[in-house]
């Protein structure tokens, strides 16, 4: 394991596609309300990239450090539990993402104006806050509700304003399947840590109520993202063509079967398809969008 393949593997690229979408949309509806501006799209995209992986580079360190992550560990490897890296390194490098999305929210304040210190602030202290601090928030069934807000209405919205200087109903309304599959990766990851996370005092909303709990939030998140894009449409607010995103509904079915009759590591492959739905998703809805 070279210290490069170390770095990279601990930004966990397969989960990078939850700060892509938010943007791709956003910047899509922008494009279709001709308020598309190159550089503060650019920005955004790489100012979410950075708040996301220096997310998951405090969920690595903290997770390890609260025993969340341990020789048990269902997932994917992680950096400081696998010894690839050193707890301070890991924890530095979430700092260094972070001031780095810091700097780039410099420029889309001079851009777009106060709100953006805001979104920044907000987001930058979310993802700290996600499993850090006094109140991580994935350790106290808040991890959901972060993940709807901030990958979905925050990001997408974020996204827009940025160009836009305004958010429109159809934004919000838009911002909700591409937060709900965020959501649905995370219903899959708790309901296969269902245990390890009970032993860790991690109380997710799957360890409170279930992993029967965890099923039925992953189903209401895959349903409710579907129906979105022929809601946009009949209300009028976009055309016919949003409903390129239901080519990717298929994609939905390999998940569903694992995550209903495997357990365990068996679910890192619900895991995987579940990306890999949000992706072509969040494409084919972005496409739609700009017509």
């Amino acid at each position: 394991m070279t210290p490069l393949r170390a770095w990279f593997l601990a930004t966990r690229p397969r989960t990078l596609v939850a700060g892509i979408v938010p943007v791709a949309v956003g910047s899509a509806l922008a494009y279709r309300d001709q308020v598309f501006s190159l550089l503060p799209a650019i920005a955004a995209l790489v100012g979410a990239l950075f708040i996301q992986i220096g997310t998951n580079l405090v969920n690595d360190y903290f997770d390890f450090k609260r025993g969340a992550d341990t020789v048990d560990r269902l997932g994917p490897p992680r950096a400081t539990q696998q010894g690839w890296l050193t707890p301070r390194a890991v924890f530095t490098g979430a700092m260094v993402c972070f001031g780095l999305a810091f700097a780039v929210g410099l420029y889309l304040v001079s851009v777009a104006g106060w709100p953006l210190v805001v979104i920044g602030l907000a987001s930058l202290g979310a993802g700290y806050a996600y499993t850090g601090g006094p109140f991580p928030l994935a350790y106290n069934g808040l991890g959901d509700l972060f993940v709807l807000v901030f990958f979905g209405f925050v990001a997408v919205g974020g996204t827009y304003f940025v160009q836009g200087h305004a958010v429109t109903a159809t934004v919000l309304l838009a911002a909700i399947p591409v937060g709900l599959l965020g959501v649905a990766l995370l219903a899959v990851n708790n309901t296969r840590d269902q245990q390890t996370d009970a032993a860790a005092g991690k109380k997710t909303l799957v360890v409170r109520f279930g992993a029967s709990f965890g099923k039925a939030e992953y189903v209401t998140c895959l349903v409710v993202s579907a129906l979105v894009p022929p809601a946009l449409w009949l209300s009028g607010a976009t055309s016919p063509f949003v409903m390129l995103s239901w080519l990717a509904l298929p994609l939905a079915g390999p998940p569903l079967r694992v995550l209903f009759t495997q357990s365990g590591a068996a679910l890192n492959a619900a895991l995987a398809a579940t990306a890999r739905l949000q992706m072509i998703f969040g494409v084919l809805f972005a496409v739609g969008l700009t017509r």
